[in-house]
């Protein structure tokens, strides 16, 4: 039997006066016709990253509604985590090769957990590349099979697609979280764009005084008194740690007391991390004013969550981001973002929403030194960046998308046929309330967007939306 992962218990009605009532009442009047599902999410870890963390809120909440919910992670050796750390980096665009050797590992290894899963479910959903052939190797029985992939799959290396491309033709259906993300012949014919969200009640999110945030980086040997930028992310190379450095250095040239956290969480199914973090700490080993913690030293949520309020700045320099939801963490808490022009980051930050966007190391320097230069200026940013988070970007969102989906799939009728839909932004996929909703009239019918940005894109190529 597969490991279940322990979750707390949470209730919808906490929700209330902190997400919008429009979306807590179409989430609960989907989930009414749901009541007694099954539904079990499978991943690769229960902690380290975002996957995890959605998963520890939205599951609980899940049950709350009526459904039966499970969570459940894979086990596997220390090699088989090596080959899909290539697979998804190779699904990321990196030159990479896969060997015949690591291919059977992989195969090897999801066949172990495939018997392992003996439970019957109405719907699974599989999260990340890692699990993804288990429902080819396993075969499907009567449930549905939902394949979430949360990277950017934009460009895949041709060699590590191609391997994986088979396991995935048994799916039912495939989330993504950008449409620019879906490659061009993959092989589930119905996708679902759904972009993530962050929990707002969860420890790192959860209101937290200015007194005890600033006491708690005090603790941990981070001068609150002091200016303050941080990268809150995974050692890895797409997020640019390294770059984060050379631009912090360069912001640093106009203000010489400033200091940099970087903070990276480890996870089971990362062994790249810490080679990332050898590379880090000897890159900041001669300034003392860089600080890098990891969650095995001391820094967990409550930490994460005082360096998001307490920074003036928080950076995320992605080079490709599936989505980064640390973006969304930052501008819930009103701090000002920097942050790589990459995958759903500028969704989150379009029109102008919580901070600066960056192309290259140089422009992200710039970028930190104004936002410390024009105070004033920042807040408004951030301040903009607050609202867009609870708009679009809160957990009752996400799970109003995904149970969208899962009625849907679960009853096999096509988008929209027999399900109370609320109205969703054609663009990026995200369930839209008229309060706050861009709109546009295309041959007679009004459509709502989420931003300017996404009623941009639609102008341009209308009926590619609407297809």
């Amino acid at each position: 039997m597969l490991q279940a992962v322990d979750v707390g218990e949470r209730d919808l009605a906490s929700y209330k006066g902190v997400a919008p009532d429009e979306t807590l009442e179409s989430l609960r009047r989907v989930a009414a016709d749901l009541r007694g599902l099954r539904v079990l999410h499978l991943n690769a870890t229960p902690y380290g990253g975002g996957v995890a963390e959605l998963l520890r809120s939205g599951v609980p909440l899940l049950n709350d509604l009526g459904l039966v919910a499970d969570w459940k992670i894979i086990s596997g050796e220390g090699h088989f985590f090596d080959v899909t750390k290539a697979i998804h980096n190779g699904l990321q665009g990196a030159n990479r090769t896969l060997s015949e050797e690591e291919r059977s590992a992989y195969r090897e290894t999801n066949e172990t957990n495939a018997a392992l899963l003996e439970e019957d479910y109405d719907v699974v959903f599989v999260h990340d590349p890692q699990p993804a052939a288990i429902p080819s190797l396993r075969g499907t029985g009567t449930a549905k099979w939902v394949w979430r992939c949360h990277i950017d799959t934009a460009s895949p290396n041709p060699d590590t697609w191609a391997f994986l491309r088979p396991y995935l033709a048994v799916y039912d259906a495939a989330v993504f979280t950008l449409e620019e993300f879906v490659p061009p012949d993959m092989p589930v014919s119905r996708v679902e764009i759904i972009p993530p969200a962050i929990d707002p009640l969860s420890p790192k999110n959860r209101d937290l005084d200015d007194a005890t945030a600033r006491d708690i980086l005090d603790w941990i040997g981070v001068d609150a008194d002091r200016p303050l930028v941080t990268q809150i992310s995974r050692f890895d190379p797409w997020k640019d740690p390294l770059g984060v450095i050379a631009a912090y250095r360069h912001a640093r040239e106009s203000v010489p007391e400033l200091q940099l956290a970087l903070a990276g969480s480890m996870a089971l199914d990362d062994p790249e991390g810490w080679e990332i973090y050898r590379d880090i700490t000897a890159a900041a080993s001669d300034d003392p004013l860089i600080h890098v913690f990891t969650n095995l030293t001391g820094v967990g949520n409550i930490e994460v969550n005082a360096f998001q309020r307490v920074s003036d700045v928080v950076v995320q320099k992605s080079i490709r981001e599936g989505f980064g939801l640390v973006v969304s963490e930052a501008m819930w808490k009103s701090t000002p973002v920097v942050a790589g022009r990459a995958g759903g980051i500028p969704l989150q930050m379009a029109d102008g929403a919580g901070g600066l966007l960056v192309d290259s190391v140089e422009q992200c320097g710039r970028a930190i030194a104004e936002l410390l230069a024009d105070r004033p200026g920042a807040q408004k940013l951030a301040a903009r960046g607050r609202e867009r988070v609870r708009d679009h970007f809160l957990l009752p969102r996400l799970l109003l998308n995904e149970l969208l989906l899962v009625a849907e799939v679960a009853a096999e009728k096509p988008a929209g046929v027999g399900v109370r839909r609320p109205r969703r932004d054609p663009v990026c996929g995200m369930v839209i309330e008229a309060t706050t909703a861009v709109r546009e009239t295309y041959w007679g019918v009004e459509y709502l967007f989420c931003s300017q940005g996404c009623r941009t894109r639609f102008r341009r190529r209308p009926e590619h939306y609407l297809e």
